[in-house]
């Protein structure tokens, strides 16, 4: 049997349907100030423009961060000790993931959680020939519908979340998400998160707005998706991406900006838009390593490991769930 034909038996979570990425983007641009939701970028061509971007010069995150898991993944895993499951919340193309279980003492397996079946499954069949007897389990589903597999919950998990993808998250929902991650994985059970650090604002402009004009089409792509799946007539054209820092909340934020006034039509609903008028389509907050571990105490999560570049552009955080904490989760 094939890695692609291994794909149909993934177990899968409730994955978004149609109807609830239509709901969310009538709720969106029907409110005062009009926003769609970023975990709607992933559908395949988002997923690999972010795939694309991940290679661009000015991004820095994904490179500084591998550079850190290359450097420790030893350390991170270590305390796992043998026969745990790794379990990556937004798996993606589960690149970064291959150092931690190259790390792992003969790891039980391993549970890649995404909204994109395709990035599953092609994550699927390359890692299976990097690690032949490694039962993956894919779970086809965003971050607050995971659950885990019964057969994975008498094992120690290690759960990752690399990226920055915590970042996309006001504080308190970040803190909120953080404590459906300890309920996800239960006890004993450790957390390994990437976190972008504040820095120069002219560096994080350039990392979403590159000179190439990727992460342009990675947000323009949501319109071409409500225009492929919800019978949408957006004219990508009229609209510009735009990236600026927010000093006083330390965010990105991402929008799509109406170049003229425009009415469009999305499930037969028309829309319109004033010229400069704009869709938020992304924050991306940027913390101090106290900021976050102040976030993740308050998630009931004990912060213990931290590891850096250099330049301290980029951090990657163990934290630990206490026994008691678990018990109050389960």
């Amino acid at each position: 049997m094939t890695p692609r034909a291994r794909t149909i038996l993934a177990v899968r979570s409730q994955p978004s349907s149609l109807g609830e990425f239509g709901h969310a983007v009538l709720k969106g641009l029907s409110a005062p100030r009009k926003r769609l939701p970023c975990q709607y970028f992933y559908d395949a061509a988002g997923s690999e423009l972010f795939e694309e971007i991940t290679r661009l010069e000015e991004y820095y995150p994904t490179r500084t961060e591998t550079a850190i898991l290359r450097a420790h993944a030893p350390s991170m895993a270590g305390p796992s000790g043998r026969d745990a499951v790794l379990v990556e919340f937004g798996s993606g193309s589960s690149r970064k993931t291959e150092l931690v279980l190259a790390a792992l003492a003969a790891p039980c397996a391993y549970v890649p959680i995404d909204v994109s079946a395709s990035a599953l499954s092609d994550a699927w069949a390359r890692l299976e020939l990097r690690f032949p007897g490694l039962e993956i389990i894919p779970v086809n589903a965003n971050f607050w519908e995971a659950r885990l597999p019964a057969r994975v919950f008498a094992h120690g998990k290690l759960g990752f979340f690399p990226g920055s993808t915590i970042g996309n998250f006001d504080p308190p929902d970040a803190g909120r998400l953080l404590m459906h991650f300890a309920r996800v994985l239960g006890s004993p059970s450790r957390l390994i998160v990437g976190v972008d650090l504040d820095k120069d604002p002219h560096r994080l402009v350039a990392a979403y707005d590159d000179a190439k004009g990727v992460t342009a089409r990675f947000n323009l792509n949501l319109l071409q998706r409500i225009n492929r799946e919800l019978g949408g007539d957006f004219d990508v054209r009229r609209f510009a991406h735009r990236a600026i820092y927010d000093q006083e909340f330390k965010r990105i934020e991402m929008h799509l900006v109406s170049r003229a006034y425009q009415t469009v039509q999305v499930l037969g609903r028309p829309f319109s838009f004033a010229e400069g008028e704009s869709i938020h389509t992304e924050n991306s907050y940027k913390y101090s390593v106290e900021q976050f571990r102040a976030v993740a105490r308050g998630a009931g999560w004990q912060p213990a490991g931290l590891w850096m570049d250099a330049n301290r552009d980029f951090s990657v955080h163990e934290l630990v769930l206490p026994e008691a904490r678990a018990s109050e989760c389960a």
